[in-house]
């Protein structure tokens, strides 16, 4: 169990993928998603990432009765995106542990451990060489 859930009642999961980091707290509430202090449709503006958000919530069966405040840094969208999953995933396993198995089997639960391969000496990527000149 990787969520954690304190005293007042708020569960907290942490999520990772890339480079980014997102800090979930999900508390009893109306269905508001905030992140970095703006609402879930203007901080994504692409509706495939608002949809991978909801979809641990709408699963559980919790999207119309908790609210969700997240800090996410580092990356970019798409990292920020699948590290929000894994928190509010974490999260909720903490605040409805008989839901571990259904979030386990959608993948919810699950750390992308891809990264980005780091850039060898002599080569111009991590892979790609220069440019090869006969003359």
């Amino acid at each position: 169990m990787r969520g954690k859930v304190d005293r007042f009642g708020v569960a907290m999961g942490t999520g990772r993928r890339k480079t980014s980091v997102a800090r979930v707290r999900i508390k009893e509430g109306s269905g508001k998603i905030t992140i970095n202090g703006k609402p879930l449709d203007q901080y994504f503006c692409v509706e495939r990432d608002r949809g991978m958000i909801l979809a641990p919530l709408e699963l559980v069966g919790k999207a119309e009765s908790v609210d969700v405040i997240v800090r996410v840094n580092g990356g970019g969208t798409t990292g920020q995106t699948g590290a929000i999953v894994l928190g509010i995933g974490r999260a909720l396993q903490g605040l409805v542990p008989e839901s571990h198995h259904e979030l386990s089997a959608s993948g919810f639960l699950t750390r992308d451990s891809r990264m980005v391969e780091r850039k060898k000496y002599g080569l111009r990527k991590a892979r790609r060489s220069f440019q090869f000149s006969k003359r």
